[in-house]
């Protein structure tokens, strides 16, 4: 049985439990049905973001997107709670995970709600998998024919890995890893659709024994690329193919090459010590989008969604606000 928390699959719960204890802190201081591989790559030019708002009053978020520049603000999906938005490879539609009003009393496995940006027209599929495994599915393959997907049962560990489903219906459910008990989270398509990234813990929010992976898109030749104690439940492939972001618990950004060489941290250019999560690359490659806490002059904090230059430089909030902005992802513009 999936849980509540992963079926509103923002995981908001955790990461505002994370945003909680940095406040404190500041305080005190494959297969067939498998995506198939695109020819080429070519960089998109960047278009809106979209990203998860904690609405106190649900107890849950909300969608909303802006421009790049935080300009024209909106709700995208104000119908229903709804959490761990994902563009289209296009930058047309946005895909969600909601329980469109319903309860997950007894068993959770998410919708995964196709949004069209510019006119808030949603179509929904819900995947394949139930009830042997719940499964959560907003993640695009790079020709959008399939999404990747969290998969697991409260109940039955075994079945906890890494799927995918058709992006048209949510059918043919291909599980692609195993996490032996333990717990697996996608993450990101390479950008010409051959591999994935995702992280393998212990617990959730990569507690314990964590890492990141990267496999084949049909599941074969898994590599660990990170050390232990390196991981996350969220990052991004940069569009070039060349580098991994994510961000560690102690809210450093890195990246790393797909290789698991050339581990380094990305400093940001604030005034005092910051607090990343839930990095996303833009679609050109220059710039990245994250969540970002940082102290204020009357001993608080303030946390938003931001954005900077790929090498840490020109940190600009875009949001700000009392409750809780997370999982910003970037979408591709006009070409």
């Amino acid at each position: 049985m999936q849980s509540k928390q992963q079926a509103r699959n923002g995981r908001r719960v955790v990461a505002a439990v994370g945003t909680i204890a940095i406040a404190a802190t500041l305080a005190l201081i494959g297969s067939a049905g498998a995506a198939r591989p695109v020819a080429a790559v070519v960089p998109a030019a960047n278009g809106m973001i979209a990203f998860g708002r904690y609405d106190p009053a649900l107890d849950d978020d909300r969608t909303w997107v802006m421009h790049s520049d935080g300009s024209n603000l909106h709700q995208l999906f104000p119908e229903f709670s709804s959490g761990g938005p994902h563009w289209s490879p296009d930058g047309t539609q946005v895909a969600v995970n909601s329980g469109l009003g319903g309860s997950c009393d007894t068993f959770c496995s998410g919708n995964t709600v196709i949004v069209t940006a510019a006119t808030g027209a949603y179509r929904v599929i819900t995947p394949a998998g139930p009830p042997a495994v719940g499964v959560f599915c907003t993640i695009w393959s790079p020709d959008a024919t399939h999404f990747l997907c969290e998969g697991g049962n409260d109940n039955d560990a075994s079945v906890n890995g890494v799927y995918t489903v058709r992006a048209s219906d949510g059918g043919d459910l291909v599980r692609l890893t195993n996490a032996g008990g333990m717990r697996d989270l996608p993450i990101d398509f390479s950008p010409d659709g051959t591999k994935f990234v995702f992280s393998r813990s212990e617990g959730d929010n990569c507690g314990g024994k964590a890492a990141l992976y990267v496999a084949n898109v049909d599941g074969t030749q898994v590599q660990r690329i990170t050390p232990w104690g390196f991981c996350d439940n969220t990052g991004s492939w940069s569009p070039d193919g060349t580098r991994i972001a994510f961000v560690r618990n102690d809210g450093f950004i890195f990246t790393v090459r797909p290789d698991g060489t050339a581990l380094a941290k990305l400093a940001l250019a604030t005034d005092s010590r910051s607090y990343a999560g839930d990095v996303a690359w833009s679609p050109d490659g220059s710039k990245i989008v994250f969540l970002l806490t940082v102290p204020t002059a009357s001993h608080g904090y303030s946390s938003g969604i931001a954005t900077a230059n790929s090498d840490g430089t020109n940190v600009q909030f875009l949001t700000t606000t009392p409750t809780f902005d997370h999982d910003a992802a970037w979408g591709a513009g006009a070409r």
